[in-house]
């Protein structure tokens, strides 16, 4: 082989396995975004999506101001009952984002997996699980805001709210990734690791 092709052939080889390695290297910094983000507006903020001086509404609370009390007055299950929102639907909705939070948080530990093994079928359930997390996300969120979309004005959302509102983000920019990376794959030797050592030629 000639001293150029061989060079050329080198430079592809670099760009193929350079390009394989940022892609997880990007994956892996969006997820720990998003774990950080889910943990901010569920743990750090109790999952609270207004949480005002006069107001606070949550997953877990619902308090509004009492003028007679002068404070914030947090309302039992009953009172909201006869306010005309779903417990069934709150609890729905609890379930479908905090689930999102427990998918986030194994979900380093699988992609870590399916990077040593290098196997393609497994950034597909990649995909397939950001799929499901998005779907879940945004489900919950939308059961939610549905139920108390009547207490809950839009200058109303704190930061617990604003962090869900970016998770979403990043979980369609995650998607966007692993689906570049399948594309990617597509282009390497099916029968070849990725990020195999590849044997380069040698001159005679």
């Amino acid at each position: 082989m000639l001293p150029r092709e061989q060079a050329g052939t080198r430079r592809g080889l670099l760009q193929r396995r350079c390009t394989g390695h940022l892609l997880c290297a990007l994956t892996f910094l969006e997820a720990a975004a998003t774990l950080a983000l889910m943990l901010y507006a569920l743990l750090w903020e109790a999952g609270n999506l207004v949480d005002l001086p006069d107001k606070r509404i949550g997953f877990y609370n619902f308090c509004l101001w009492n003028e007679t009390a002068g404070e914030l007055t947090c309302l039992e299950y009953s009172h909201l009952q006869v306010m005309g929102i779903s417990l069934p639907g709150i609890a729905l909705a609890r379930v479908c984002v905090y689930g999102c939070l427990v998918f986030s948080m194994f979900y380093p530990i699988f992609v870590a997996h399916v990077k040593r093994t290098e196997e393609r079928e497994g950034w597909k359930v990649i995909l397939i699980i950001l799929i499901i997390k998005m779907i879940m996300l945004s489900g919950g969120l939308g059961i939610f805001l549905f139920q108390t979309s009547q207490w809950i004005h839009p200058s109303d959302f704190t930061g617990g709210f604003l962090a869900l509102l970016g998770t979403q983000a990043l979980l369609l920019l995650q998607v966007l990734t692993a689906t570049m990376y399948l594309s990617w794959a597509k282009l390497t030797h099916p029968c070849q690791s990725p990020f195999a050592e590849e044997t380069l030629p040698i001159d005679i």
